[in-house]
């Protein structure tokens, strides 16, 4: 087939890949997208969507047990494992069928296939149908990541699961052992604890929940016992012995040794960038521990190519690659753009409790040498909390005492997810708490509890 050429070439459609194509056929560009999978990535696909679709059905189970609290009836209250799967992979199938659209709308082409980079701008992608020959003077390298598989640990799909199974469960696990207590892991953890699973959760870290301000990963670990979790932390999974329809597992901590059975694990141990296969080597892109090494504008050192989203690194996280995404646009375009601070992109963790959080922990702020003013309001002394139902919760703040600087935010608790994103604002406008104090909240809402943390930073809490 002849070639086709363009100004811009995207590998890869998920969050990174798809919106940094919109953004610059927006600028006027010709752009093409390669897929090799589904529209929309693991995100949409296997990933941020369909794992949300998951958690509120167990939600909405959790609360039917609560109906009598609210003064309500619920009788013979259970479900069926396919159809909350099928639901879930039907937002999915959704949402993917809507980036089709979104394509359509500015005029992107898509080719659905495997590329290879090739010298010049040239990428080739092999399709169903053959091959094809794109050319470019900007490319832009979206194609994500996957689970990490440690050797001894290896998923099967039958007794051992990685987060595409555990997604696509054709049983419901009795006993489940999940390695890894990061946002993935302990995600699947809390759904299938809701849902009735004897679950066990191991952390090779000090602490659940490692990347989160310690207190708030202590509040955690309280609510996940409470649940009925059996948390196990600096701890390791040395091998897994299967067989007979049950996996027994080795772990070792401080030195001594265990086995446990299990009829499921659920390996969430991180992830490796997919960069295999791409032609980057022969280029001489620079890669390390399976990630492509990028400057603080996603640049490669290779004229016109770019990496973004989870092939770049962490913080492995959707909006942190869209927003990327958008930045190399704009640059393409010969717009002036800002890279991303890390400290500015927020983590939500979807369990239950909800767990938010943006900029630094109160530790690492102390670690870079702030004198720290420290803020918290408990849900406790919330009043829509308290009305909902939800009354256990943290949110925290940390501010640099000398400038007023909100330098993190840490919540645990119901929507916090939702509430997060106050603060974001907040430290992208860079306002110091004298703003946050001025601005009025909306009574009675959650949110009333971020300005009470701030409040409190300074000795002027109102409602606690």
């Amino acid at each position: 087939m002849a070639e086709q050429s363009f100004d811009v070439v995207v590998i890869g459609s998920g969050p990174g890949g798809y919106v940094a194509a919109i953004r610059a056929a927006q600028l006027g560009k010709k752009v093409c997208i390669v897929e090799r999978e589904n529209l929309g990535g693991i995100c949409l696909n296997w990933g941020c969507i369909p794992t949300k679709a998951l958690l509120r059905s167990a939600e909405v189970f959790h609360l039917m047990h609560r109906a009598k609290e609210f003064g309500l009836s619920a009788g013979s209250i259970g479900f069926d494992l396919d159809a909350v799967v099928k639901r879930s992979r039907g937002v999915a199938k959704q949402l993917s069928g809507g980036i089709g659209h979104l394509m359509k709308k500015n005029k992107i082409t898509v080719v659905m296939g495997t590329a290879t980079l090739g010298k010049g701008g040239v990428v080739s992608v092999k399709t169903e149908k053959g091959s094809e020959s794109l050319k470019a003077k900007d490319i832009i390298l979206a194609t994500g990541a996957r689970a990490r598989e440690l050797p001894g640990l290896e998923a099967d799909g039958d007794l051992v699961w990685t987060y595409r199974h555990a997604l696509v469960a054709k049983r419901m696990p009795k006993n489940l052992l999940v390695i890894g207590s990061g946002a993935i892991g302990i995600e699947f953890a809390s759904f299938f604890n809701t849902l009735g699973a004897k679950t066990t959760v191991v952390e090779v870290m000090d602490r659940v929940l490692p990347v989160e301000d310690a207190e708030i990963s202590a509040l955690a670990k309280k609510a996940f016992v409470k649940q009925g979790m059996v948390i196990k932390e600096k701890t390791t999974v040395k091998k897994l012995d299967r067989g007979n329809g049950k996996v027994v597992a080795h772990f070792e901590a401080g030195g001594k040794t265990e086995t446990a059975e299990f009829d499921t694990v659920i390996s969430a141990v991180g992830i490796v960038g997919n960069v295999e296969d791409l032609g980057l080597e022969e280029l001489g892109v620079k890669i390390d521990r399976t990630h492509v090494v990028t400057d603080e504008y996603c640049r490669t050192g290779v004229p016109g190519l770019w990496a973004i989203g989870d092939i770049a690194g962490g913080p492995w996280l959707a909006h942190k690659a869209s927003h990327e995404g958008v930045m190399v646009a704009e640059l393409i375009g010969g717009l002036h753009a800002h890279p991303v601070k890390a400290t500015s992109i927020p983590g939500c963790t979807y369990c239950h409790p909800q767990v938010a959080s943006v900029g630094l922990t109160e530790a690492k702020a102390k670690e870079q040498g702030y004198d720290v003013k420290v803020g918290r309001f408990p849900f406790i002394g919330n009043g829509k909390a308290i009305a909902l139902g939800e009354p256990e919760g943290l949110v925290k703040t940390v501010f640099d005492a000398k400038t007023g600087e909100l330098l993190g935010a840490h919540m645990i608790g119901a929507e916090v997810t939702e509430m997060i994103q106050g603060y974001v604002v907040g430290k992208t406008l860079e306002t110091t708490e004298e703003e946050l104090m001025h601005a009025v909240f909306p009574h009675p809402t959650l949110s009333e509890m971020m300005h009470e943390s701030v409040l409190d930073a300074y000795g002027r809490v109102i409602n606690f």
